[in-house]
C-alpha cells in the first residue's frame, strides 16, 4: 500500500508513480466527483488511524474541521521525524513522495483546505531534496496549483524546514514553529481543527498516514480492513534497528507477529546476540523483557496490553551487551535536552531525572536513587501541556520496574552494566 514503488528503477520519480501504479488515478477520482463528504466517510469506514504515534481516527479528525466557515483552512503534513529508533517517514519519502503528495490533495479536498505545508526538521537533507524536486514535478504536471484535473478546486503545497527540535513534532509545537514562532506547544482546547495555523482551521496528519489515503480511494475502506485487526486496520511501515541482519523499514499488516517481524523481516538477530529486551514504539514506549514478547503482536491494541504502545513504529531490538543503565541514561539525556521548558514538572523533572542518572553512571548516587527516578517520573506524568514529560516518565518507569537489579549491579559494582 505504501511502498508501492520501492526498488522499481527511477522509484521517487513522478514518471515512475504514474506508469508503474497507476498515481494520482484517487485524487483524480475524488476531484472527477466525490463528495467532500463521501471522502471523509470513505477514510472513516477504513478505519485509518494515525500513524505518527497517538493512533487517533483520520476521517474521523478530518470531521472535526468546521463546514459552515469562510475563509483560509489549512492541511499540513507532520514530516518532523525525531524520537530516536525512527526513520520510517524519512524512507516513505525518499521511495515514494509522490504518494505522500497525492493524499495530501485528497486530504486539503476534503476538509476544504486550498493551502498545505510539509513540515521537516532541516537535518534531513537528502529527504528534503527529494520531497521539494516531486513537488516542483506535480507543479509542473499540472497536479498541483490551480483547476485540479478540471475540478475548479485548487491547492498549493509549499515545503518548511524547521530548525530541529523534537517537541516541533507535537502538532501544536509544529503550528508554532510555522508561523515563524518559538516551537512550544499550545494549551488545547482549541484544537488545531477549529483554531490552528494563523487561528485558522487546520489539520495535521502523519507522513505515512497520508500516504494511506490514496490506496483507500482507489480500492475502497472494505480492501483496507482486508489487512490488519478490527481496530487497527490496514499496514504499517516498521523501522527496526539493533543488532540484527537487516535492519531497515518493513510494511506489514497490523497485527502482525513481533517474532516474524524479527526473525524474517528483519532476518534475525546477529550470529551470538540474543534478545535482552525491547522498545517497541520508539525512545518514549515502556520497555518490553523478552517473556513479554512472546506471542506479541505488532498493532495498539496488543501494545496498550502490554503497557508499552506502538508509537511510530520505531523498533529497537536490544541484544545481551548492552547495558540498561547506559541506554536509560541516553534515553533521559534525550528528552531533558528536548524539554522547551514551558512546564515545570517536565524543565524539572527531566533535569531531576538527568542529575540522578549523572549519579548513578559515576557510581556517586545512592542506592535509594534508583526507586527516586520512579518517584520522580511518577509525578511527571499528566500535568504538562504536552505528552513530552509523559514521553521522558513512562520509560523510566518501565526500567526501574524491570531492570532495577541491573541498574543496582551498575551502581555498586561498576562493571555488571557496562557495554563489551
Amino acid at each position: 500500500m505504501i511502498l508501492q514503488t520501492e526498488g522499481l528503477p527511477d522509484q521517487h520519480s513522478l514518471k515512475t508513480y504514474v506508469e508503474k501504479v497507476n498515481g494520482y488515478t484517487a485524487a483524480r477520482k475524488v476531484l472527477g466527483g466525490m463528495s467532500r463528504e463521501q471522502v471523509i466517510e470513505e477514510v472513516k469506514q477504513a478505519g485509518l488511524r494515525g500513524r505518527g504515534g497517538a493512533g487517533f481516527l483520520t476521517g474521523l479528525k478530518w470531521s472535526f474541521v468546521p463546514k459552515d466557515i469562510t475563509g483560509p483552512k489549512y492541511l499540513i503534513c507532520n514530516n518532523d521525524e525525531s524520537e530516536p529508533g525512527t526513520f520510517k517517514d524519512r524512507y516513505l519519502c525518499i521511495t515514494n513522495p509522490h504518494q505522500v503528495i497525492e493524499g495530501m490533495i485528497i486530504a486539503a479536498y476534503a476538509i476544504g483546505a486550498n493551502k498545505g505545508y510539509i513540515y521537516t526538521r532541516w537535518e534531513y537533507q537528502e529527504e528534503i531534496r527529494y520531497l521539494e524536486n516531486a513537488i516542483k514535478e506535480a507543479y509542473d504536471a499540472g497536479l498541483l496549483g490551480k483547476n485540479l484535473f478540471g475540478s475548479g478546486f485548487d491547492f498549493d503545497l509549499d515545503h518548511y524546514t524547521g530548525a530541529g527540535a523534537y517537541i516541533c513534532g507535537e502538532e501544536t509545537g509544529l503550528i508554532s514553529s510555522l508561523e515563524g514562532k518559538k516551537g512550544q506547544p499550545k494549551v488545547k482546547p482549541p484544537f488545531p481543527a477549529v483554531s490552528g495555523y494563523l487561528s485558522r482551521p487546520t489539520i495535521v496528519n502523519n507522513t505515512e498516514t497520508l500516504a494511506n489515503v490514496p490506496w483507500i480511494i482507489n480500492n475502497g475502506a472494505k480492501a483496507f480492513r482486508q489487512f490488519g485487526t478490527e481496530k487497527s486496520p490496514g499496514t504499517k511501515l516498521f523501522s527496526i534497528s539493533g543488532a540484527l541482519n537487516k535492519p531497515g523499514v518493513y510494511e506489514v499488516p497490523l497485527g502482525y507477529p513481533f517474532a516474524s517481524l524479527l526473525n524474517i523481516e528483519a532476518g534475525g538477530m546477529q550470529p551470538g546476540r540474543t534478545l535482552k529486551a525491547l522498545i517497541p514504539g520508539g525512545a518514549s514506549a515502556p520497555v518490553l523483557t523478552p517473556a513479554e514478547c512472546e506471542g506479541l503482536t505488532m498493532d495498539f491494541e496488543a501494545m496498550a496490553q502490554r503497557n508499552t504502545m506502538l508509537g511510530s513504529g520505531a523498533v529497537m531490538v536490544i541484544d545481551d551487551r548492552q547495558s540498561m543503565a547506559e541506554l536509560l541514561k541516553v534515553t533521559i539525556e534525550f528528552f531533558a535536552h528536548e524539554s522547551c521548558g514551558q512546564c515545570t514538572p517536565c524543565r524539572e523533572g527531566t533535569g531531576w531525572l538527568n542529575n540522578i542518572m549523572d549519579g548513578i553512571m559515576d557510581r556517586s548516587a545512592k542506592p535509594d536513587n534508583i526507586a527516586r527516578l520512579g518517584s520522580v517520573a511518577r509525578n511527571m506524568g499528566g500535568k504538562t501541556i504536552c505528552a513530552l514529560s509523559d514521553a521522558c516518565a513512562m520509560p523510566v518507569m518501565s526500567y526501574v520496574q524491570k531492570f532495577s537489579g541491573e541498574l543496582q549491579a551498575y551502581l555498586a559494582a561498576g562493571s555488571g552494566g557496562h557495554s563489551k
